[in-house]
């Protein structure tokens, strides 16, 4: 693999992709694209709309980042507009979908051993809204339900504002209302 030397985030995760055909110059000028504070957690590749790309994973959000010689393209979808996340892989390839705000971002052609970690990782990261699920303790029967009641509210809001279709606010709801 290509060494970098861009940052240490963004190198470590480079060296874990199998292949960074089609995304050097997006290694390269990532953290142009990046927040003040963000860190990259994990890269792929993958086609989304016209463009070969990259896709970061960081401590905040998922971003799509595309450096074309005559265009380029930023996405990102942070994770507590990120509803749902499926992951459907072939023989090396696969598609993930992102379902964020209403909306539903394809990103094709992702090596089916980094899309499938990476839909993982995904799912972690919005069970609660940005950081990694830790598992909960049992004893806590009180406190749970006063979580389950904020989570519930969150819900309502976020359909209320038009962040989430009616389809995933019953969804969403009926997991929460079965986590009891």
């Amino acid at each position: 693999m290509v060494a970098f030397n861009v940052r240490p985030d963004i190198d470590t995760a480079a060296e874990k992709l199998s292949s960074s055909f089609g995304a050097k110059r997006e290694i390269q000028k990532l953290p142009e694209v990046l927040w003040e504070g963000e860190t990259v957690e994990m890269l792929a590749t993958g086609v989304y709309g016209k463009g070969n790309g990259l896709l970061a994973m960081t401590n905040q959000r998922l971003v799509f980042y595309f450096h074309g010689v005559m265009s380029q393209k930023v996405e990102d979808f942070p994770y507590n507009r990120i509803s749902s996340v499926q992951w459907s892989g072939g023989m090396l390839m696969g598609t993930l979908t992102v379902f964020a705000s209403g909306n539903k971002a394809e990103i094709k052609q992702v090596p089916k051993d980094q899309g499938k970690t990476l839909a993982d990782l995904l799912r972690q990261k919005i069970v609660v809204g940005g950081a990694p699920a830790a598992p909960a303790p049992a004893a806590q029967a009180a406190p749970a339900a006063q979580d389950v009641a904020s989570r519930l509210q969150t819900l309502d809001q976020l359909r209320a504002a038009g962040a989430i279709t009616d389809e995933e606010y019953r969804d969403r709801r009926t997991k929460i209302l079965d986590s009891l």
